[in-house]
């Protein structure tokens, strides 16, 4: 094993991977730009490094520095959390160089599906059904034009490189299309670097499921279970929960023999996210996430498995020893600094009283505290409230509780807690029957 890691992120994600760290007896070295240079995750690792200044293309983006802070400081590995260069294949690449271990898959694996349109190609080289779609990228708005008319409307248009919500745009009407072909194409160039786009079919009612896995070096690969992500807004996820309630039993199998069998197609290593749209009782692949996801705390919570300690494992060398056990309900609510009457736009600010919930079974990893000042450069995720209960409706009302008692105040600061009480006092979510369109149904109360 590792005796020193280097930490390449900042925020909750950065804390988490510290004190999985800790545990295991491996000294940490956490990076961080001048605006978090008082963090949590600071304030915990054993060794500190300030690599730029706040905006992220130079720090936290900078490849060059964090090699150089792990080279300095001994460590023998990096971890890069998620978002940033976590599924970077040429950070990969440049930590390999350096002789540093990148925890994740190997560059070219990463390569291939952090491209979503290769993505698609490899898994349904795999078998794993897909929506109808390009199997690659749409090079022109013509050729959009054709494809549209041939899988039939609504279409989505798809960054190949995006990520976090980000580089897709709907289409219901024809006469939009090569105008939402080339601004998807423009987002991509300017967020991602790259204007590649594919389509595919749009479902307006799905919901999202995702499934865990973990894979080794010696081919052994195994799922830990599924999660539902289907509250969204912008297509960005709110709540998250495992087992996804009221799924059949045949569909929750095939899920998870496929994404099995997708990961060894492709020479998985490590943990990884297959996602997936489930309309009635059939599921479609969507993408690949080759990292540690923002709600994998839910899986730990309904497995007693530490996510982060088998990816330093696997990463080590070391085979996989575990099995997908579930026990009971886990539900993940993200509390974000945006104000939900705004369409929830970013909300920053100094925070002047934080006070998280606490109680039986009531996680929260959060780099929060009173006087954190939140910088409007990053995320503006402030914490993840996940619990457990032996069944849904003991989870549900014990995330009403907690998130009843989570205190957040500040000038200018509003959150999305009193959006997520009133999701979690739906209906549809109640009775476990929400998809995708639940937000944009509630409209703006919410």
């Amino acid at each position: 094993m590792f005796d020193t890691v280097l930490v390449a992120n900042r925020g909750e994600i950065a804390l988490r991977v510290v004190r999985s760290c800790q545990e295991m007896g491996i000294r940490t070295v956490v990076v961080h730009s001048t605006a978090d240079a008082d963090s949590a995750a600071v304030r915990a690792a054993d060794v500190a490094v300030q690599i730029g200044p706040p905006p992220a293309r130079r720090s936290y983006l900078f490849a060059p520095a964090l090699v150089e802070a792990a080279l300095a400081t001994g460590a023998q590995a990096v971890h890069p959390g998620y978002g940033f260069l976590s599924e970077d294949p040429d950070f990969a690449e440049i930590c390999a160089d350096n002789g540093l271990v990148f925890v994740g898959p190997p560059p070219e694996v990463m390569a291939r599906l952090g491209d979503k349109a290769s993505a698609r190609a490899a898994m349904a080289e795999a078998g794993l059904p897909l929506l109808p779609g390009s199997r690659s990228t749409v090079d022109s708005a013509a050729e959009a034009t054709a494809l549209a008319a041939e899988i039939g409307y609504p279409v989505i248009i798809k960054a190949t490189a995006g990520g976090g919500g980000r580089g897709m745009t709907v289409v219901r009407d024809p006469r939009d299309l090569a105008k939402a072909y080339r601004s998807t194409r423009a987002v991509g160039q300017a967020v991602f670097g790259n204007s590649s786009v594919y389509m595919e079919r749009f479902c307006e009612s799905a919901r999202h499921v995702e499934v865990q896995v973990l894979a080794d070096s010696y081919g052994e690969v195994v799922h830990l279970g599924e999660r539902d992500c289907s509250v969204q807004r912008r297509h960005q996820k709110l709540i998250e929960e495992s087992p996804a309630p009221e799924l059949p039993e045949s569909l929750r199998r095939r899920m998870a023999e496929a994404s099995v069998a997708g990961a060894k197609a492709v020479g998985y290593v490590g943990a990884g996210t297959f996602e997936y749209l489930v309309v009635d009782d059939e599921f479609y692949f969507m993408e690949i996430n080759c990292r540690i996801q923002v709600e994998h705390p839910v899986t730990e919570m309904v497995t007693g498995i530490d996510l982060v300690r088998e990816q330093l494992r696997v990463a080590a060398g070391l085979p996989l020893s575990l099995e997908f056990d579930g026990r009971g309900v886990s539900l993940e609510c993200r509390v974000n600094a945006e104000d939900p009457d705004r369409d929830y736009l970013p909300a920053a600010g100094l925070i002047d009283e934080f006070v998280p919930p606490g109680g039986p079974f009531t996680r929260v990893d959060t780099h929060a505290r009173a006087g954190w000042r939140i910088s409007p450069d990053y995320d503006s995720l402030l914490a993840k409230v996940v619990v457990w209960a032996p069944d849904r409706p003991q989870a549900v009302a014990r995330m009403r509780r907690a998130l009843s008692e989570f205190r957040i105040t500040g000038k200018g600061i509003r959150t999305t807690i009193p959006a997520l009480l009133r999701i979690l006092d739906t209906p549809e979510f109640v009775k476990g029957v929400h998809d995708t369109s639940l937000i944009s149904k509630l409209g703006t109360a919410t």
